[in-house]
């Protein structure tokens, strides 16, 4: 049995308050939490003068160092999931762009034969996020509008079969026809909602039917106006998820602090929506089949459209507190509530006996990551 001990630093466990505390790790998962100064049983890795966090989990991203999901090939995989656990993302549900129905199924396809091989020192592939093709043809920001479909029940039982079971989660406009049944007939799926115009009732309508998270709030749907609610009110109401954009690009620090108060610390799910140009140089990329030029955190479409994001998830947690977020709401935001808005939050999202053992060593000065640990350290350089 494979014994490794975290001593010295500040945990955030369940609660998401630091606290001295010793925690245990016993082939690859949590096995306790120890007072601090418990004398050393096993290999001990340090951790004085760090917080002790949660491996965070992105459930909105599409790619990393030159590759997207949608190659839809084991080299995408390979190099995203080795991005994301560099940078303290250990769980991930890679999203797809709005693409040809066949594509789709070739994508889902591969990522489920990928899973089924040994990635030690990568992210988990815990499920698949689709964001499209059933998306408003009005509010399609950086999708290929020519491949936007109406709601389609045998195209989703297709696309569940190609995955293996791993969709997890799709994005839905609401106020398209069928959307609402859609998302009643397919209970394993977590709907979001997002690339919408819907107003409060179509959204409301969608959270009735099972619907329980808002993709990238404010972004790609109507705002919050004191006559028209729309689907942020809706969320709001109906105690939905909300994904939140936290680069300093998409959404600005006030709009950040007020998504915390309007949904609470417990609702809120940092997400990174990073493409294929995160971990690169600026230039030209592509996302979806389209060029998206990147300039330092910014990546726009030709017409100024913003393509994504190229900042990762750790440093959108980072921006949070920045933003003046709580450090443990920050965190929380970042790995147990993913986790728990897609199913995951039972192995994964936080640190407690029993769970995986995910776990980041960041410097309590500034948050700078000094260490992953996925069941093993990775020894980041």
């Amino acid at each position: 049995m494979s014994r490794l001990e975290i001593h010295g630093g500040l945990v955030l466990d369940e609660s998401f308050v630091p606290a001295p505390r010793t925690v245990v790790v016993e082939d690859g998962v949590i096995a306790a939490l120890l007072p601090p100064g418990t004398p050393p049983q096993g290999e001990v890795l340090d951790a004085a003068g760090c917080y002790v966090l949660p491996g965070l989990c992105d459930i909105h991203l599409h790619g990393a160092m030159g590759h997207d999901l949608c190659d839809g090939d084991d080299a995408a995989l390979d190099a995203i999931t080795a991005f994301e656990a560099a940078h303290g993302v250990t769980v991930v549900c890679p999203t797809t762009m709005t693409l040809p129905p066949e594509t789709l199924s070739r994508v889902l396809k591969n990522a489920a034969k990928w899973k089924k091989a040994s990635h030690p020192g990568h992210a988990v592939l815990g499920g698949i996020h689709m964001e499209g093709p059933f998306l408003s043809p009005e509010r399609f920001g950086a999708q290929d509008p020519q491949h936007l479909r109406t709601p389609d029940a045998d195209l989703l039982r297709g696309w569940l079969a190609d995955s293996d079971g791993l969709v997890r989660t799709m994005t839905i406009a609401p106020e398209l026809p069928g959307a609402a049944a859609l998302i009643g007939a397919f209970p394993s799926v977590r709907f979001s909602i997002g690339h919408t115009v819907a107003g409060y009732d179509a959204a409301m309508r969608a959270f009735s039917a099972g619907a329980d998270r808002l993709t990238h709030l404010y972004n790609a749907m109507p705002p919050l106006l004191h006559r028209a609610p729309g689907p942020i009110g809706a969320g709001m109401d109906a105690g939905a998820y909300a994904e939140l954009i936290c680069d300093g690009v998409h959404v600005d620090g006030a709009a950040v602090r007020a998504a915390f108060r309007l949904f609470g610390a417990e609702r809120v799910v940092l997400v990174s929506d990073s493409m294929e140009a995160a971990g690169m140089p600026d230039g030209t990329y592509q996302l979806g089949g389209q060029a998206v030029t990147v300039r330092g955190t910014h990546a726009a479409l030709a017409d100024g459209t913003l393509a994504g994001s190229v900042t990762p998830l750790y440093e959108g947690l980072r921006t949070a507190v920045r933003f003046g977020i709580a450090l443990g709401d920050a965190v929380r935001a970042a790995s147990r509530n993913a986790c728990r808005a897609v199913g995951l939050d039972e192995t994964y999202g936080s640190i407690v006996p029993g769970k995986a053992a995910h776990l980041l060593l960041a410097s309590a000065d500034d948050l700078a990551l000094r260490e992953v640990v996925i069941g093993a350290p990775l020894h980041l350089a």
